[in-house]
């Protein structure tokens, strides 16, 4: 059977780590100049440096997000930025301009190049032109069916890539070419500083005779732009038959505990079809486990078809939070105990979940926890707090620690 790579966002060296411990096969990255997320923490050249010899002592990839738009301006400077790339050894990099593909042709011919989904890919004559000069992967277009990308497939050549976003936030835009930041902020979104202005309340207006009424009476549709978040997970046996390779989920913003569920999720259900593909399953629980990340509600964005009115969320732009991520697992010592770094507090006598890489969710509870002078404590309520603990099951270095919010 052909295998698929499980695509992961890192936004900072934390996140790459976890993203490959809980299951990633490559991780897209971006520096500190010239990805479209530079709000992202993004990587330092030492970070980067760091992240690729991890990601290669375990056999996996990175690749590098270089899809801006540039302006002449930016030439020198992304010129020299991709000799950069290439001398700490990436594995690949992500373009959308074809001034930026020249300067990567240019500079290491032998590098990897991937069309990002800024592009629009959304045909095969496109996309042979691409590997004709010389990319390895196409990024489709996040306006394809499951339809339109089996016909690409079987018009372009085996050796050529097909990645595709199957999780995660999705644009209003037609692939990301949007001017709404711009206009509201002055950030630029195709130059990594979107604003995320489609989020936001709006009214909707028609002039009539010189005078605005309203369009839309309702005010439970006042964000009418928000669209949902994509979510394949049910379809995993669709996504290898339409012969996408790379799987890839968006959220180089979001948190290492994000990253880690949604991996291991996806990770479980790829495995399971590895398994048995003619008797494959969608398993509930991994569905349960994406929503126990901060989430919007789920779509299936173009893949089944196009989408309607029930694709975006206008009552509220706000994620859905039911867990709180309270810490991740440091060190396992002799004793029993354990060292955890905290991210939400938490207390003695808490009944937690815990996660850990290629496992089935534990449940146990805290039951003794101590300060770093070895003091008993009740709760550790400071961020980054690193605390001793003893819990009612064994648990491994990386292991992650949740609670639900209890609401009300």
């Amino acid at each position: 059977m052909r295998e698929v790579e499980l695509l992961a966002p890192a936004g900072d060296l934390e996140k790459l780590k976890i993203a490959f411990i809980y299951g990633a096969d490559a991780v897209y990255i971006g520096g500190e100049v010239f990805g479209m997320r530079s709000a992202a923490k993004n990587f330092s050249k030492e970070d980067m440096i760091e992240g690729v010899e991890f990601a290669h002592s375990m056999g996996k990839r990175v690749f590098v997000t270089v899809n801006i738009i540039p302006r002449s301006e930016d030439i020198d400077a992304l010129t020299d930025y991709i000799k950069e790339l290439s001398e700490i050894g990436v594995d690949a990099v992500i373009v959308s301009d074809a001034g930026v593909f020249n300067i990567v042709k240019k500079v290491d011919p032998n590098m990897e190049i991937h069309i990002s989904t800024q592009a629009s890919t959304s045909n095969y004559i496109a996309a042979n032109f691409w590997y004709n000069q010389g990319a390895k992967r196409i990024v489709t277009a996040r306006e394809m069916s499951f339809e339109e990308t089996k016909q690409l497939r079987e018009n372009t050549p085996e050796d050529m890539d097909i990645e595709a976003f199957i999780h995660g936030a999705m644009c209003m835009s037609y692939s990301g070419k949007c001017v709404i930041s711009n206009y509201t902020t002055g950030r630029d979104a195709n130059k990594g500083s979107c604003a995320q202005s489609c989020r936001w309340k709006y009214n909707l207006v028609e002039e009539k005779d010189g005078e605005y009424e309203n369009v839309l009476d309702n005010e439970d549709y006042q964000f009418f732009f928000n669209t949902k978040d994509l979510c394949m997970i049910k379809y995993i046996p669709q996504i290898f038959d339409s012969g996408i390779t790379s799987l890839k989920i968006e959220g180089r913003m979001k948190t290492a505990y994000y990253v880690a569920t949604t991996v291991r999720a996806y990770r479980m259900a790829i495995d399971a079809y590895y398994k048995d593909p003619e008797n494959w399953e969608f398993n509930p629980m991994w569905l349960d486990e994406l929503k126990k990340g901060s989430h919007r509600d789920f779509s299936t964005g173009f893949f089944l078809d196009r989408p309607g009115k029930n694709s975006n969320n206008y009552e509220s732009a706000s994620y859905i939070r039911n867990y709180d991520f309270i810490g991740i697992v440091r060190d396992v010592l002799d004793d029993g105990y354990i060292i955890v770094e905290q991210r939400n507090k938490m207390s003695v006598n808490d009944d937690i979940e815990v996660i850990g890489p290629y496992k089935e969710t534990m449940f146990t509870t805290i039951l003794e926890m101590y300060n770093e002078d070895g003091e008993p404590i009740e709760s550790a309520p400071h961020a980054r707090q690193i605390v001793k603990m003893k819990l009612g099951i064994e648990v491994d270095k990386n292991y992650i620690l949740r609670k639900p919010i209890i609401k009300g």
